[in-house]
Formats: C-alpha cells, sequence, structure tokens
C-alpha cells in the first residue's frame, strides 16, 4: 500500500502533466517508491498502475527497461561500475575487480551485511573521469583508483553504521 506521503509526492508529480497524460509521471512515481522501500517489488508496479490509473504492463516496462530501477532488494548501497569501453580504458576492469574483492562479493551481489550491491553499467556520461560509479543511482564517484575505492566504502560504510542517507 502506497503510503500517504508517497501519494502526495506522487500527487505533485502527475499534476505536471493533463489528465490524458498522467503515464508521463510513471518514472518519477516509480522513484519516489524505490527511495521509500529500495526496491520495486511486482506489487509495487501494480500499486503505481492503480494509483496513476494506467494498464501494470506499462509500469512493468518501465521498470525492466531502465537500469535504475531495482527488481530485488539489493544493500543500502549500490554501486553500479561504468564498464563500457573508456572506462575500460581508464581502468574500469581493475576497478570493478578492487570493489569486488575489497567486499567480497561478484557482480550482482549484496553483502552478507546489506550494505553493498555491485553491479555494473553501461556509460555513466563522465568518460573524462574514468573510471568512475554511481552510488544508489545519485552520486558519482570518479578517478577511482585503489585509494579512491577505499576511501569511499570507509565512507559509506560510516553512513550505514551511523544510519545517514547516501
Amino acid at each position: 500500500m502506497l503510503s500517504e506521503t508517497t501519494r502526495r509526492r506522487i500527487d505533485r508529480e502527475l499534476a505536471k502533466y493533463p489528465a490524458e497524460q498522467r503515464q508521463s509521471a510513471v518514472i518519477a512515481a516509480l522513484t519516489i517508491v524505490q527511495h521509500e522501500r529500495g526496491w520495486i517489488s511486482p506489487e509495487s508496479e501494480h500499486e503505481v498502475a492503480d494509483y496513476i490509473g494506467i494498464p501494470p504492463i506499462a509500469v512493468h516496462e518501465v521498470v525492466t527497461f531502465y537500469n535504475m530501477f531495482n527488481t530485488r532488494a539489493v544493500g543500502r548501497f549500490k554501486l553500479n561500475v561504468c564498464t563500457n569501453l573508456p572506462c575500460q580504458l581508464g581502468g574500469g576492469a581493475q576497478a570493478l575487480h578492487y570493489i569486488s574483492q575489497k567486499l567480497g562479493i561478484s557482480l550482482g551481489e549484496t553483502t552478507p551485511d546489506g550494505v553493498f550491491t555491485l553491479q555494473e553499467s553501461e556509460c555513466l556520461g563522465a568518460c573524462g573521469d574514468a573510471p568512475v560509479a554511481l552510488v544508489n543511482d545519485r552520486r558519482m564517484c570518479s578517478f577511482l583508483g585503489n585509494e579512491q575505492i577505499d576511501l569511499l566504502i570507509d565512507d559509506l560504510r560510516r553512513q550505514a553504521a551511523k544510519g545517514d542517507a547516501a
């Protein structure tokens, strides 16, 4: 069930579009739900569809098209490491391997404590800053050598211990 806060936030997004174009708010609505719940479950898809008044398949198509939507539970911090060619040439494979080794998980896995999920990503649009990663689809981290990765992971662990947001 969508919370009252979530419904109000979705209503603000819906107000930006004519009534016959409510579907235009689906990405914003899904982002709001994911921010609240951490991922988009099949039930969440149906709730958003019902609330906006569109077919559930229209929501499902958006969720499965955009990789920013989590279709399963992820860790507190989702690390998306760019594996596109410019990042690879700039050390992306090494950065990904180092993060994997440091966290003790492979791509697509979550640490046993639920703090980190490691994923690969297509181009994040910061080729000149390679290698890059995106934390929780919001925070871009550039020039990821081992030292920068150590600092990033230590900072995120501190945030997790304190209960801070990313």
